[in-house]
């Protein structure tokens, strides 16, 4: 079993995953497998995967795991964290540490082997968001969890090792820092001025107009004023909501409208680079009360390399204004828009 192990210093946590370390390695150390490659996430090969968790599109009566899916998710057949089991919380000396209890799961996003994000319809994405929506909502019924992370690896310098698109879910009994960081530059925001601070950031970007690349009535895409890398792009709603379960689904298709228009404008101006993106939403069963919060998805092309600088002071250097890349992004034409 995977281990979570808390640095002494600064209170971040670490997953040690030894079952991960097993994974099989039949394609090149440089890419991720070819399409000419078998699949165990292709429409036929639904017994390569561990049995489905949720599915939608195919025709009633339904019979799980067979084809005729528009959407599957399944348990990670490698996973970090494992579902079953006690966290066992314990010391070793100076050293905190418990069982890597939580859950890990694969949203495949569509059976076609050949297509990516960009390439799925409306009604196609906003079943992925609403795929997100429901294992959320299922998952924060487990009182050992206490956050929930959706994110998608796209390409190899991403961090994928599967070609066929999809993106995967982690939930664990401990907020990680990078959120609790949030939470408290939140919470500081909220005691000075009783605002929500993404909010004031929306607010302020609609105003400003300069780092803004697409918007429409309920949801803003736009470069964060103090972005890391070049081309970093948040999706955020422009109404204040906390934990993206709760968000009304009658909004998916205008979010699925902006994301894949977001992602498009990135492919097409940076020519199909990787990138990853996560969810960032309100930790689950804590004690406080976290609807101070703001859901946002945070989209990081990989354009440049972390190196000796950023990982010894915690500093990014980006050499491209975020300005300047909403103002490319912008002018990106697509066809059809």
């Amino acid at each position: 079993m995977s281990e979570l192990r808390k640095d002494p210093i600064v209170s971040r946590w670490v997953i040690i995953s030894k079952e991960r370390g097993k994974r099989p390695s039949d394609y090149p150390p440089d890419e991720v497998p070819h399409r000419g490659s078998y699949c165990p996430f292709c429409e036929g090969n639904e017994k390569s995967t561990p049995p489905e968790l949720l599915a939608f599109g195919r025709p009633e009566p339904a019979v799980p795991n067979g084809p005729g899916w528009k959407l599957r998710v399944v348990s990670n057949k490698y996973p970090a964290l494992q579902i079953e089991g006690q966290l066992n919380p314990r010391g070793e000396g100076l050293f905190d540490i418990m069982d890597g209890i939580g859950a890990h799961e694969v949203i495949i996003e569509t059976p076609a082997h050949h297509k990516d994000l960009t390439d799925l319809n409306t009604d196609e994405f906003r079943l992925m968001l609403e795929a997100y929506r429901l294992r959320l909502l299922d998952l924060r019924n487990d009182k050992r969890f206490r956050y929930i992370l959706i994110f998608k690896n796209q390409g190899f310098a991403a961090g994928a090792t599967v070609a066929h698109t999809h993106s995967q879910l982690i939930a664990t009994p401990v907020v990680p820092r990078l959120v609790t960081e949030e939470l408290e530059g939140t919470e500081h925001h909220f005691q000075f001025k009783e605002r929500c601070v993404y909010c004031d950031i929306i607010r302020q970007e609609i105003n400003d107009r300069k780092r803004v690349v697409a918007e429409n009535e309920h949801f803003i895409a736009f470069e964060p004023f103090a972005a890391r890398v070049p081309f970093e792009t948040w999706i955020m709603p422009k109404y204040h909501r906390s934990h993206y379960e709760d968000e009304d689904t009658e909004h998916f298709r205008l979010l699925a409208d902006l994301f894949r228009e977001t992602l498009l404008r990135l492919k097409l101006a940076l020519d199909n680079p990787p990138y990853n993106y996560m969810l960032h939403t309100a930790p689950v069963n804590l004690s406080k009360d976290w609807s101070i919060y703001h859901w946002h998805f945070e989209i990081v092309p990989k354009l440049t390399k972390v190196a000796g600088f950023e990982w010894g002071s915690g500093f990014y250097i980006n050499p491209t204004p975020p300005e300047e890349a909403a103002a490319y992004l912008r002018e990106v034409k697509i066809k059809g828009a």
